[in-house]
């Protein structure tokens, strides 16, 4: 990472981004440039504080020689972009990265005490210390923020100087200096004390700071600042409620990722040759009109025949989800995922296809009879899958697998056309529910009673964190939704213990809709836990049937039993219920839903009603 840079930079003879001599303040994994230290994120580096820049052109932040470009025609499509570009690398041999800015801007002296801008310590050049006492400065604990995703420095002033007149000492003009101690009798927010040497106000404490209305009732709303866009940027007026956070809190910064599988017929690892062109191509319904276009734009021989064109154009508006003519993005997400449950289900021999193909699924060779008394079918084995995560924005305050467009914030000031991502190559497993005992055991009134309970505690959390509760984006909890999900982290942790695989080296991928009951668990690290061919032995029925038996019965008992088990509620806002870290929750980087919307009560039932568990039949065994 450096700081950007002071002036206009200055390209070399072939027009390309020179080599930096800007000072590097620490590094960051290349897979942490988009999940958590992505644009707009705080990012600490020894007693330092910044945030990563935007994609500004300005910036440059990402070039394409440090950014080598990759390609998901899917996803690409969703996220309205040509293509997605990789982090800068953070070896030796990178000659850039990731620009950062210095925030906050207030720092505090221990040794003096003084709390105020970093510059006015007067601090030598490349160093971060006091100018008078050489002591370490420390950057603002505080940062306050609102819901769409504005960032600004704590109101200091006005706080210690909210019990005078709204006048020229609220506004920082009283002519005196703020101070900040510790009193270091507890480590609460109330021995943190603040005072300002005009005079005119006792020393106040943070105690309080952190209340809903605290800032409110200051009078104080957000500005719209953007630091992270830097100075230049105009703040558009916002006037939202501020909220006081702590600088390394979760919520300052969470990424909304959106991820797709490479698969046929956009798999075959092969360059597009008509990248650029797509856009236009899909304006024609007429293999007539098509070929037009192939002969107006490219000389004999074309890069791809016609057949292979019309293949491609075919199966994009096959992925066109399906009723309004104008399908909100959600909507279109899930045909996505619709297209990825069909090839998983359907499969892509690997002897049919060349080396380079990047979705090889067959079915195992084991007899899957043995595989009836679960309740599981269809096992596949994913010998080879390619995923491509990208970073479409970030949010504050707000989670982002239940935010809105109007709460997203862009990752630059202009719209650009690409994106930040990551690709991973791996392997997996792939199971299927039975459909018709599913559907006999999601109607039983105990599954559906559990399930409405979760469902109305997600929608209620929804309702509370969107402006308009009527506009709230609906829970996808259903009975089959919670069990698939509780289903696919017991797996990963039976695997985790039984195969070796570090738990954070995996992640699973749930298709679970009226006409899909699938989860797949795939190797989500490109390291060396990434593609060795361990995961996909797992799914041979005859290592399949034993995992599953021992992940059920692993998950009857909790440390933390009987609580757990007949908890109400838990978890974020109620969203789970028989669910805990001791038990059946994961790394935060291997689920999909945050570690809520968790059961395990509808695998292996209750005391009460053993029935309710899908997999009832095994405990009884």
């Amino acid at each position: 990472m450096t700081p950007p840079p002071l002036r206009r930079r200055r390209t070399g003879a072939n027009g390309s981004a020179p080599t930096h001599n800007l000072p590097r303040r620490g590094t960051v994994r290349r897979a942490q440039a988009i999940t958590t230290y992505g644009v707009g994120s705080l990012v600490a580096v020894d007693h330092e504080s910044f945030i990563v820049s935007g994609l500004d052109e300005a910036d440059r932040s990402w070039n394409d020689r440090e950014a080598p470009r990759i390609h998901e025609r899917r996803l690409e499509r969703l996220l309205g972009v040509d293509h997605f570009r990789l982090p800068p690398a953070s070896d030796d041999a990178s000659n850039d990265g990731l620009r950062v800015r210095r925030f906050p801007l207030m720092h505090s002296c221990p040794g003096c005490d003084e709390l105020q801008r970093h510059r006015d310590f007067a601090p030598p050049p490349g160093r971060s210390v006091c100018g008078a006492c050489e002591t370490d400065l420390v950057p603002s604990r505080f940062v306050v923020a609102c819901e769409a995703g504005h960032l600004d420095e704590f109101p200091y002033w006005q706080w210690v100087h909210r019990s005078t007149d709204r006048g020229s000492a609220a506004s920082g003009n009283c002519g005196g200096k703020l101070r900040m101690r510790t009193s270091g009798r507890t480590s609460s927010l109330r021995s943190i004390l603040i005072s300002c040497t005009c005079g005119k106000v006792s020393e106040v404490s943070m105690e309080g700071s952190f209340r809903r209305s605290a800032l409110k009732d200051l009078g104080l709303t957000c500005r719209g600042t953007r630091p992270w866009l830097g100075s230049s940027v105009p703040a558009p007026g916002c006037g939202r409620p501020l909220r006081t956070l702590q600088r390394g809190s979760s919520s300052v910064w969470q990424p909304v990722l959106k991820s797709a599988l490479s698969i046929p017929p956009w798999s075959s690892g092969r360059a597009d040759p008509l990248a650029g062109h797509w856009e236009k191509l899909r304006k024609y319904d007429d293999r007539a009109h098509v070929e037009v276009y192939l002969d107006a734009v490219f000389e004999d021989p074309w890069p791809l025949s016609l057949d292979e064109v019309m293949t491609l154009l075919d199966a994009e508006r096959e992925e066109e989800a399906e009723g309004d003519a104008a399908p909100s993005f959600d909507h279109r997400y899930r045909a996505l995922r619709n297209k990825e449950y069909d090839r998983l289900c359907a499969g892509n021999d690997e002897s049919e296809h060349s080396r380079d193909e990047e979705f090889v699924c067959e079915s195992p060779l084991g007899d899957q009879k043995v595989l009836d008394p679960l309740g599981v079918t269809g096992p596949m084995l994913v010998k080879k899958l390619r995923e491509v995560r990208a970073l479409k924005a970030f949010t504050r305050l707000v989670d982002a697998e239940s935010t809105t467009d109007a709460k997203e914030m862009a990752l630059s000031e202009k719209p650009l056309r690409w994106l930040p991502a990551m690709e991973v190559r791996g392997e997996g497993v792939f199971l299927r529910l039975d459909e018709d005992r599913l559907s006999i055991w999601e109607k039983a009134p105990g599954v559906a009673a559990r399930a409405e309970r979760m469902r109305t505690a997600h929608q209620r959390v929804l309702e509370q964190r969107a402006d308009d509760p009527s506009r709230a984006v609906s829970s996808p909890v259903t009975p089959r939704m919670v069990l698939l999900h509780t289903l696919a982290h017991i797996l990963i942790n039976e695997w985790s213990l039984e195969a070796g695989y570090p738990a954070a080296a995996l992640r699973e991928r749930l298709y679970a809709d009226d006409d899909m009951a699938g989860v797949l668990v795939y190797t989500a690290t490109s390291d060396s836990a990434g593609s060795l061919g361990g995961l996909v032995a797992q799914g041979e029925p005859e290592r399949l049937d034993p995992t599953i038996r021992s992940a059920v019965h692993r998950a009857e008992w909790c440390s933390s039993d009987p609580l757990c088990m007949e908890a109400e509620a838990s978890g974020t806002g109620g969203t789970n219920l028989a669910a805990c870290h001791a038990c059946v929750m994961l790394p935060e980087t291997s689920c999909e839903h945050n570690n809520i919307l968790l059961d395990r009560a509808l695998l292996v039932g209750t005391p009460e009603d053993p029935r309710v568990g899908f997999f009832a039949d095994i405990v009884a065994g």
